[in-house]
C-alpha cells in the first residue's frame, strides 16, 4: 500500500428523459466513489477530465474540487458524488485525474480510469 493513494470507482447511467437523440444530445450521469487507500490524510484539490465522443470530438474540463467540495479524507474514508455530461453521440468515454495534497504537503495525482458512456444495449 502506498502512503499517497486514492482509489476511484465509477458508475454511469444514460439519462433518457433529458436527452434528445434527434438533436444529437445524449446526457449521462456518473457517480464517483473516491477512497483514501493510502496511509495519510489528504485533500482533493482539483480535477481534470478528458471526454471523448464516438466521433472523436475531445473536450477537456478542469476545475477546483468536485461538485463544490474539496474533501479531506483520512485513510480509509470515502467521498461519493454524482455529476453528468452531454455528448453529441450515443457513445463515448471519460478519464482523467484528481490532484491531491497530503497533510504533510506532498502533492500527488489519483488517476480516474477510463470508463464508457453508452446507451443501454448498444455495446456487446
Amino acid at each position: 500500500m502506498s502512503k499517497y493513494e486514492f482509489t476511484v470507482s465509477v458508475r454511469t447511467r444514460f439519462i433518457e428523459e433529458q436527452s434528445d437523440p434527434a438533436q444529437g444530445r445524449f446526457i449521462f450521469s456518473y457517480t464517483i466513489t473516491i477512497v483514501n487507500s493510502g496511509t495519510v490524510s489528504a485533500q482533493l484539490i482539483s480535477r481534470h477530465w478528458v471526454i471523448v465522443d464516438a466521433s472523436g470530438q475531445r473536450q477537456e474540463v478542469t476545475g477546483l474540487g468536485v461538485v463544490g467540495h474539496q474533501p479531506l479524507l483520512k485513510p480509509g474514508e470515502r467521498f461519493e458524488y454524482s455529476s453528468g455530461t452531454s455528448l453529441a453521440t450515443a457513445n463515448g468515454s471519460m478519464h482523467g485525474e484528481y490532484f491531491i495534497v497530503a497533510e504533510d504537503g506532498t502533492r500527488f495525482e489519483a488517476p480516474i480510469p477510463e470508463f464508457s458512456l453508452s446507451l443501454p444495449r448498444t455495446l456487446h
